[in-house]
This record gives structure tokens, sequence and C-alpha cells, in this order.
């Protein structure tokens, strides 16, 4: 079994949790392995992702570690940053 890490991106369905009904996609902040649990599941800081793989919101989430499904990579980001040009102006001291 692999281990959970951070900056993984994984996605979440009922194989994880019951409370995954919907699916959801996830990076992992860390694992809080000082949180004890029952063997084989886990509690997890995460950065839930949107549809354009952008953080929505931060949750802590208990997982069976077995259940989850990594992903290769987030989902790609359409948004591009749009960035106005400096205007350059003469320094006087």
């Amino acid at each position: 079994m692999r281990q959970i890490r951070s900056g993984d991106v994984l996605h979440l369905t009922r194989s994880a949790s019951p409370q995954f009904v919907r699916p959801i996609s996830v990076r992992v902040i860390r694992v809080l392995t000082d949180w004890h649990t029952y063997h084989g599941w886990c509690w997890i800081d995460v950065y839930q992702l949107g549809a354009r793989g952008d953080a929505v919101d931060r949750r802590s989430l208990y997982v069976w570690c077995e259940g989850v499904r990594w992903r290769t990579a987030a989902p790609a980001s359409s948004a591009q940053a749009h960035r106005r040009p400096v205007t350059r102006r003469r320094v006087t001291a």
C-alpha cells in the first residue's frame, strides 16, 4: 500500500469513507499522525480542489487509507494570470 504524503493529489470516493457520497479531489497538506485512529484509517489535512484545480476549502478528513485513489495531477486550471505591464518611470532623488 502506498503512503499518503504532503503534496499528493487524491480523489476521494465512498471507498475512502462513507461521507464522500459525491467524490471530491484534494491536495494533501499533511498526514495527522499524532491523531490516534483505528488500524488502516488516518486523519489528513487537505485543500479541497474545485473544478479548475484551485483550492476552495481547507478541511481535516478521516479516510480509509486503502480506499483513496491517487490522481496523477491536479485538474488543469484554464484560468491564466493576467498581468498589466508596468510603466517604467525615471527615478529622481
